[in-house]
């Protein structure tokens, strides 16, 4: 178990670094880190993370009740709660704002896709969680069934939920998210998202099952077809919005999965071309 000077020291550290990496901005965000009798230490509301110290910080009971610290605890400290109680492997939670992971959800596009290798071995699939109001017990409670079975989740509109069994663990799976995020746009930008093959996205999670770990849910079907992929994944007829539940969201998101077309389909890539052949008959 990790002291509690050390998971201060820890939560300060990352809570700076969400607002360096653009992450989260002003008030933005909230941390939170299990301690060694079971407490749970986390930011205190309206405090900005860029400038977090360790007076920001209070620690609260598994019912959200202050023990001790300046301040309240975070307002959407519910859905930290809720992590926890689903995820007994569980030891920090990190919510921010990442802009770009955001964007997908607010252009109703899912990143719940088979693209980078290292994010299918690492993460498995992001989903995103329909929208709720933010602060409330029904947000906390409609991420219940995905933190069950992801350790990084997309809320609709609103942010990213990230868990690990270390703060750094939840905070790389954030920035993983990112920047993710940041190459599918790209590729989306110049023509076209491949997916990765079928047999080979298997193959992959399966792989990262035993070698990383993950969702005790998902580490138990690791020797299975698919381990904890959504079945479109396995046909590779994209991922619209995987839900543990099984069942339909409000409002389904649309695949983000774009047939690659050749480089010129681009408009980005036209305009560059056909300004090149303007400059070069101009000489």
């Amino acid at each position: 178990m990790v002291p509690e000077r050390r998971l201060r020291e820890e939560l300060v550290r990352f809570g700076r670094l969400c607002y360096e990496r653009n992450l989260l901005v002003a008030m933005d965000g909230n941390l939170s880190a299990l301690l060694e009798d079971g407490s749970i230490l986390c930011t205190k509301a309206g405090c900005h993370k860029g400038f977090l110290t360790d007076d920001d910080l209070v620690v609260i009971d598994r019912k959200g009740r202050k023990l001790r610290g300046q301040g309240e605890p975070t307002s959407e400290m519910a859905m930290h709660l809720a992590c926890y109680e689903e995820r007994p492997d569980c030891r920090a939670v990190v919510h921010a704002h990442p802009p770009i992971a955001i964007a997908f959800t607010i252009a109703n596009v899912s990143m719940a896709r088979c693209v980078l290798p290292e994010v299918v071995l690492t993460l498995g699939t992001v989903p995103t969680v329909p929208y709720e109001t933010t602060g409330t017990r029904k947000l906390a409670d409609s991420l219940r069934p995905y933190v069950r079975d992801y350790d990084a989740v997309l809320m609709d509109t609103h942010g990213a939920v990230c868990l690990g069994t270390s703060v750094l663990e939840a905070f790389c799976r954030l920035e993983i998210v990112e920047h993710t995020a940041l190459i599918t746009k790209t590729a989306r930008d110049l023509g076209g998202a491949k997916e990765l093959d079928p047999a080979e996205a298997v193959r992959l999670r399966s792989m990262g099952l035993k070698r990383y770990g993950g969702p005790p849910s998902a580490v138990a079907r690791a020797d299975q077809p698919g381990a904890d992929l959504p079945a479109p994944c396995l046909g590779c007829s994209g991922c619209a919005n995987p839900h543990p539940t099984g069942v339909a969201p409000k409002a389904d998101l649309r695949m983000a999965r774009v047939v690659s077309q050749p480089l010129l389909a681009s408009p980005l890539v036209e305009a560059a071309v056909a300004q090149a052949v303007m400059r070069a008959l101009s000489t």
